[in-house]
């Protein structure tokens, strides 16, 4: 029989998901507030890009519009995940925010396309733009991606969704700077293609970040190790516990944006086991990972020694 880990007959709780807000779920009020901006000049800039002809001016307007439908969809799917935990969905709903962070990244890229197509076909011919709204719209839009970047600065490191949200932010920033050379391009040159290349840098900038974002959620879709958690460095130091043997079948992995999770089959001297008891050994596996890495979610099967032939490696 195997000695079973923390949830067995051990009277401290090392499993902290259940309860914990997601990391999205902490700014909530943040997104909330920075999605209300990005509508305003979702409005502004439409109105201002249909009035001036600047495809440029149209483009910033259509990136923000989908940061908006991102941001809904974060605030959305970090309202699912923070619903309990049932016995079909032992974790909760917590990867909603990483499929809405999934679908972000899908239509950024779309968009960006889009952008791109039409902007070489203005490119070969000639539009009339009037300077005057372009400019105001293209102001109004870099002045509230400015507030929209302060108020979720610092709160991006922690969550995926906000991740998105910020850099979605800061490209719109990038994409109203252009708007706004371009305008100026246009009234002191006269050159409106400067309308057309301006829409294509911002095709040119979301790119990189959408893809980004996508190989990060991928990583997290495919349970691959999170960043800065490195399994020979954790296997060291848990082997460095009084009494430990061996360790294998080594698992990490992330739920959801703030949510990492661990689990270890961990071998353990008989007479280690017979003298302290499970508790003791769990203690000290949960304090040594507790302190050297950011895991909150640990499970440890602890193993004796003399069963280890009939515990097949499986894993690292």
């Amino acid at each position: 029989m195997n000695w079973a880990g923390a949830e067995m007959g051990h009277p401290h709780d090392h499993s902290h998901s259940r309860g914990a807000s997601t990391a999205t779920g902490m700014h909530r009020r943040r997104l909330l507030l920075v999605l209300a901006i990005t509508l305003g000049v979702v409005v502004v800039q439409l109105v201002a890009g249909l009035v001036s002809g600047s495809l440029a001016l149209l483009a910033d307007a259509g990136h923000m519009f989908s940061d908006a439908a991102g941001l809904a969809i974060a605030l959305i799917a970090a309202w699912i995940a923070a619903r309990p935990p049932t016995d079909q969905r032992t974790f909760g709903l917590q990867r909603a925010e990483v499929l809405a962070a999934l679908a972000n990244a899908l239509v950024l890229l779309v968009i960006a396309v889009l952008i791109f197509i039409e902007g070489i076909h203005r490119l070969q011919g000639e539009a009339e733009v009037q300077t005057a709204p372009m400019l105001t719209g293209a102001v109004i839009g870099a002045g509230a991606n400015i507030a929209g970047l302060m108020i979720l600065h610092g709160a991006h490191k922690e969550s995926l969704n906000v991740r998105g949200a910020y850099l979605e932010v800061l490209g719109d920033l990038v994409g109203s700077l252009a708007v706004v050379v371009a305008g100026l391009v246009i009234v002191l040159t006269g050159w409106v293609q400067a309308d057309a290349a301006a829409s294509l840098a911002i095709a040119v900038f979301i790119v990189p970040r959408a893809w980004s974002l996508l190989r990060d959620v991928v990583d997290v879709l495919l349970e691959a190790t999170p960043k800065g958690v490195h399994i020979d460095t954790i296997r060291e130091h848990i082997l460095s516990a009084p009494g430990v043997e061996d360790v294998h079948d080594i698992h990490a992995w992330t739920i959801t944006s703030g949510v990492p999770v661990f689990s270890a089959h961990v071998v353990v001297d008989d007479s280690v086991l017979g003298a302290e008891g499970m508790d003791r050994v769990l203690d000290r596996l949960q304090d040594c990972l507790g302190e050297h890495f950011d895991t909150e979610h640990c499970t440890f099967q602890l193993e004796p020694a003399s069963h280890r032939e009939h515990e097949p490696e499986q894993h690292a």
